[in-house]
């Protein structure tokens, strides 16, 4: 089952859209694991946090992702999904974590408004102090890191594939 690609990042980092060409490209499977979570809850992801607050949010996404069982397929997960230890334990047990790293200055310019986008970002915090605090575990979880900043999806895809060895 270690055979899935894991992708991880910051929200606007195109995790999702990277993933659907990447699946494509390779013949693979592709879920969004954003979409497992407003399945299971049968609520979109800002009307979790809403309900549930960030601490909340969290327990449903480490749960979820803690529980994917799929083979051969491209895993886009959320931005938030590196803060549940068990989730990347299984996540990096099941595949290769692909980091797709984009830098403040994009992502800056990339997100609207993070509450309605299902960000969870604590009140008060900046997208900067989320950037600040994410990147770090997304470099400890990676076992590839590709900086997509000034690269078309395709380029981005084919790095990924020949880090891959693909």
């Amino acid at each position: 089952m270690a055979d899935n690609i894991i992708l991880i990042g910051m929200p606007g980092a195109g995790k999702s859209t990277v993933g659907v060409v990447l699946a494509k490209v390779l013949g693979y499977d592709f879920i969004d694991s954003d979409l497992l979570i407003q399945a299971e809850t049968g609520k979109r992801l800002f009307e979790i946090i809403n309900a549930e607050g960030i601490d909340g949010f969290l327990e449903i996404e480490n749960r979820v992702n803690s529980r994917i069982q799929v083979y051969h397929t491209v895993i886009a997960t959320g931005g938030s999904v590196v803060y549940g230890p068990e989730a990347m334990e299984h996540l990096k047990s099941i595949g290769t974590v692909v980091y797709i790293q984009a830098s403040y200055e994009i992502l800056e310019k990339r997100l609207g408004n993070l509450l309605k986008r299902g960000v969870a970002i604590r009140h008060g915090s900046t997208l900067k102090d989320l950037y600040n605090e994410r990147a770090p575990l997304y470099e400890k979880y990676a076992d590839i890191t590709v900086d997509e900043d000034n690269k078309g999806i395709r380029e981005v895809v084919e790095t990924i594939e020949q880090m891959l060895g693909d």
